[in-house]
């Protein structure tokens, strides 16, 4: 059978992207950010480091927002990457949604386990907060690690008794850190980037010496009610896939406003490829729900 340009594009992708997680994890991080800077951030958008409350991040301002804000939470098992890895897509879907976009380092593991990470997106929330933007009007953004901190994040608002945010947009989303997920063997052959094998040493790089069962690690086992809507992306090739199928079917269950996309033979955080017509198409959808959270009355 002949195959299409786009599949063979895939194809190749998919083979590079194969190993990332080869070597020690600061060759990793390395290996990273060097191949982050084919990633160009859009012309349109200005991009300035700031302080967010002593978290290091970064100001994303589009040419023409509209008073919404996006707190980017970038991916990489909670170890990897950073706002440099992440500044382009962060821009990307931005841009899409007209709004500005607060993108942070947050504390990487090993060096910094549980509940570091989760620590830095609370404290860069409420840094939101105290420079006046209103929660109706702040949606919280991640791929991958990020897309499950950033649930968690709203776990321990909600907890808290804090103001939540308008919404929270989930790309390839790491809910589950105890591995449990029946497509992790299911599609173990057809995920090019992840693995249960490398999965289970980040999960421990995070979790430390916390069971990795906590809800403020692995969202799929917290109590869901009184969560604010949240877009949901998954690829169908992920051994990842189930966490989002799971959580949508459990967050639906507890009365949230849960919207899943699945795209067929996409990989993990594919929306970070700005060349595929389905990323692209994805950062319309999640755009779309951007605007719509945060235009609803404050």
């Amino acid at each position: 059978m002949t195959r299409s340009p786009m599949n063979l594009v895939l194809r190749a992708m998919k083979n590079q992207l194969s190993s990332w997680h080869k070597g020690t994890v600061a060759e990793q991080r390395a290996r990273q950010l060097r191949s982050s800077r084919f990633f160009r951030v859009p012309g349109q958008v200005d991009c300035h480091q700031i302080s967010a409350k002593g978290v290091p991040s970064e100001w994303i301002s589009s040419p023409y927002p509209n008073g919404a804000i996006l707190l980017y939470l970038h991916g990489g098992a909670y170890a990897l990457g950073s706002v440099d890895t992440h500044r382009a897509l962060a821009a990307r879907l931005a841009l899409a949604a007209d709004c500005s976009a607060l993108a942070i380092n947050y504390r990487l593991a090993p060096e910094n386990p549980f509940p570091a990470a989760l620590e830095d997106a609370l404290t860069s929330y409420r840094w939101l907060l105290s420079e006046g933007y209103h929660p109706s009007k702040i949606c919280l953004a991640g791929d991958s690690a990020g897309g499950g901190l950033a649930v968690a994040a709203l776990l321990m608002l909600r907890d808290k008794g804090e103001p939540l945010p308008a919404g929270a947009v989930c790309f390839s989303p790491w809910f589950d850190l105890t591995l449990s997920g029946e497509s992790m063997r299911r599609n173990r052959t057809m995920d090019p980037v992840l693995s249960r094998p490398v999965l289970e040493v980040y999960a421990r790089y995070y979790t430390g010496e916390n069971v990795a069962h906590n809800p403020y690690i692995s969202p799929l086992f917290g109590d869901l009610y009184g969560l604010p809507p949240i877009h949901l992306q998954i690829g169908t090739d992920e051994v990842l896939l189930d966490d989002s199928m799971r959580f949508e079917e459990k967050a639906r269950a507890a009365g949230v406003d849960v919207n899943l996309v699945t795209w067929q033979d996409m990989f993990h955080v594919f929306q970070l490829m700005p060349f595929l017509p389905q990323s692209r198409e994805a950062l319309k959808h999640a755009a779309i729900f951007v605007q719509k959270v945060t235009r609803k009355q404050s």
